[in-house]
């Protein structure tokens, strides 16, 4: 399929649904691709909390001639469907969806970059798979051949780890699930701008780019593009849960065998200086690279953001 060219100069990516499970019913999830669909070198890129896989348009661009680059819109924002019950809007449920996706991309080799969100799901996936290994019974025993199992390969961090900032999350709550509407697409980019200060400097196009995803129009009115629901299980996080779910995330991300690449940003109020020394000091296949002059989180649309990316997942 030939590639379209959108806005700011840009290959358009294909899009494509995975019909996906809940307790509750059946749900499509949008996915969004860059490179040869034959491909089977896979990066998964998955997007932040209220975001859309369109954030990683200048990065899948840039690797798209290595991979098969592919960006999800979470079950609830961008193009796919919202959950019938919103109590599902919640991390097991986005590794599950994600599961799906990976079963129907067949990838000899998987690797992964998570903002955010995303990261904690990369985390619980890489948990998942780890305890699946050690429970697995040995092929002798199911009597059955050997198979090959699905591992993540190379596994990239943006400003997110097993240990939350409490203030981060109290931050982004005070927007997440806010009911917005604006005459025009500029207010919706003043908006975006006003509550982002931690994605760093951008110019007027770079704001606008960040804005035309998470906003859509409807019945000449710019409103978020998505299921404002998915707050309610965010806002139900005590201190005790978030610190239970990080004695969870701490054993995945310590079960990680592959290489992994920790962005910070410099001034991140989620992911801390503190959290980021233990996550090298607690697995040895870490590393760490901090953006200069950024909170959380790096958009990763610059070159001085996408090349450390690039450089660590082609080395």
């Amino acid at each position: 399929m030939t590639e379209k060219v959108v806005a700011y100069g840009m290959p358009e990516p294909r899009l494509d649904y995975v019909t996906c499970a809940s307790p509750a019913g059946t749900h499509r999830m949008a996915y969004w691709e860059w490179g040869d669909p034959d491909n089977d070198k896979v990066l998964l890129c998955v997007h932040g909390l209220t975001r859309t896989g369109r954030d990683f348009d200048r990065l899948a661009t840039r690797l798209a001639s290595d991979y098969r680059v592919i960006c999800p819109d979470i079950v609830g924002r961008g193009q796919s469907d919202w959950l019938i019950n919103p109590t599902f809007y919640v991390v097991p449920q986005y590794v599950s969806d994600v599961l799906t996706l990976i079963a129907r991309l067949n990838p000899r080799q998987l690797d992964w970059v998570g903002t955010s969100m995303g990261g904690l799901i990369g985390l619980a996936l890489a948990g998942t798979l780890a305890m699946s290994a050690q429970l697995q019974p040995r092929p002798e025993q199911a009597g059955m051949p050997k198979s090959e199992t699905l591992r993540l390969g190379k596994i990239i961090l943006n400003d997110i780890g097993p240990s939350l900032s409490l203030s981060g999350l109290e931050r982004i709550g005070t927007y997440v699930g806010q009911p917005m509407s604006f005459d025009s697409f500029g207010q919706a980019t003043d908006y975006v701008r006003s509550i982002s200060t931690g994605f760093g400097e951008h110019d007027q196009q770079g704001w606008e780019a960040l804005t035309q995803h998470v906003f859509t129009e409807q019945d000449g009115k710019w409103i978020k593009n998505y299921d404002l629901r998915i707050a309610e299980p965010f806002a139900g996080q005590s201190a005790e849960i978030v610190k239970a779910s990080e004695a969870l995330l701490w054993s995945a991300y310590e079960s990680i065998s592959s290489p992994v690449l920790v962005v910070r940003g410099e001034s991140s109020d989620l992911l801390t200086a503190e959290t980021a020394k233990q996550m090298l000091a607690r697995n040895t296949h870490a590393g760490l690279h901090v953006v200069p002059n950024v909170g959380h989180a790096p958009t990763l649309r610059t070159d001085d953001q996408i090349d450390p990316i690039r450089n660590f997942l082609l080395a």
